[in-house]
């Protein structure tokens, strides 16, 4: 196969080739992680809209007190490593749900000690990820990277939904996470045998608070940077105010087993692959911007079809629909967004900036699961997925007709 690839191609570079694979492991262990807590909040421990707020909001809290200090850490430090402790730790935290419902312990106050240990990694790990990726990869590629990274996504989106749920029902949640667990591990030896050349910058003088609001001042006065962390920030309100319930609306309202369920994300799956496989050709061809904008009007479409859905088969159909719209709309707005920040920092600031973009964009999203939550459980299921939608149609609105995004028509190379 590698001779029949141009010889330019991403897949000839052995250790961009291991860090794709490490993601299609993690994405099919995610995958089960994410979909096992949920069925194991909604139908073991029966927990309400508002508990299902406070998950989320658990695992957004790290992000307020770590993510700015993390990102001047970051910068003086190697990234590649912090990435494979944080997923290590990761393994360890899964497992340790079998062990704590084998022993009686596993309920609503466990899982939110889980929700925000998993948060603390994602700050850490994740971040130092995402710095990775522009280490193996050239700047120019970024948005085929993220969009080939989004294949690998997709991908276990396909398979990984339908096994999971089928593995849930066959040996319950607890041990399918632990099964997850081992799995889990491919992938960290995956990413031990990548090589990158990164030299930390010594610096004899160290001030963290001026690094800090260094970091932070970069991201206020750099408009597009700017414009990104507060656009998306408010999608993340909405998204958050509708998948919040999401569980809760498939299993009591449409009544999906587990099976069902996961059978349904597996069907949606089809649309992350569909816009990581044309992603980046339509971002070359109608501009990163207006792509970007395209991806949040999508969702909102998903979630506004399913709030007035019936409870029928075609119910069933409107919730695979609903997950169509979300993942091409995630992978259409993260690939450009993601592609477009990092082309415009310089290595130096690079933790920095994703630490302070990614406490700008995923804080919003523990209030709109709160608010998603009370909106639940005052006044329905659907009013939340409603709102959710609503609200993310008048951002597409208001950012196609007022802001600078939509004039982004090609990949900046030094900052707008």
């Amino acid at each position: 196969m590698m001779p029949l690839l141009p010889s330019d191609d991403l897949w000839r570079d052995r250790n961009y080739r291991r860090l794709w694979l490490s993601i299609l492991i993690g994405s099919f262990g995610g995958q089960l992680s994410s979909m096992a807590l949920s069925l194991m909040s909604a139908i073991m421990l029966g927990a309400t809209p508002m508990q299902l707020g406070f998950l989320g909001a658990f695992w957004i809290a790290p992000f307020i007190f770590l993510s700015l200090p993390l990102g001047v850490w970051l910068d003086r430090v190697r990234k590649l490593p912090v990435y494979i402790a944080g997923e290590i730790v990761m393994v360890a935290t899964l497992a340790s749900i079998t062990l704590a419902w084998s022993l009686g312990y596993l309920g609503m106050s466990y899982l939110y000690g889980v929700s925000f240990v998993t948060g603390c990694i994602s700050v850490i790990s994740g971040t130092a990820a995402q710095i990775v990726l522009t280490q193996v990869v050239p700047r120019e590629r970024l948005v085929e990277a993220h969009a080939r990274n989004g294949l690998a996504t997709s991908s276990a989106g396909i398979a990984g939904p339908g096994a999971a749920g089928m593995l849930i029902k066959l040996i319950g949640a607890p041990f399918a996470l632990l099964a997850n667990a081992m799995f889990m591990m491919v992938g960290v030896l995956l990413l031990r045998g990548i090589h990158v050349d990164e030299q930390p910058a010594a610096k004899k003088e160290v001030s963290f608070w001026r690094d800090l609001k260094e970091g932070v001042r970069f991201v206020l006065e750099t408009p597009l940077l700017r414009s990104l962390a507060l656009v998306v920030g408010a999608w993340q309100i909405c998204q958050g105010a509708a998948m919040v319930v999401q569980v809760l609306f498939a299993t009591r309202t449409l009544l999906l087993s587990e099976y069902q369920y996961g059978l349904c994300f597996s069907a949606a799956g089809i649309g992350t692959i569909l816009a990581s496989m044309t992603g980046h050709r339509l971002s070359r061809r109608i501009g990163p911007g207006p792509c970007f904008i395209a991806g949040i009007a999508i969702s909102s479409i998903g979630w506004l079809q399913l709030a007035w859905a019936p409870t029928d088969a075609w119910g069933v159909v409107s919730f695979v629909a609903m997950l169509l719209c979300f993942s091409a709309g995630t992978v259409l707005i993260f690939s450009n967004m993601l592609a477009l920040r990092q082309s415009i920092t310089p290595p130096s600031m690079l933790a920095r900036m994703t630490s302070t973009m990614r406490l700008m964009t995923l804080l919003p999203a523990g209030v709109g699961g709160l608010l998603g939550g009370y909106i639940g459980e005052s006044f329905g299921l659907r009013a939340a997925i409603a709102f959710g939608g609503l609200g993310a149609v008048a951002l597409a609105v208001f950012v196609w007709r007022f802001s600078l995004i939509r004039r982004v028509d090609d990949m900046p190379k030094n900052g707008v």
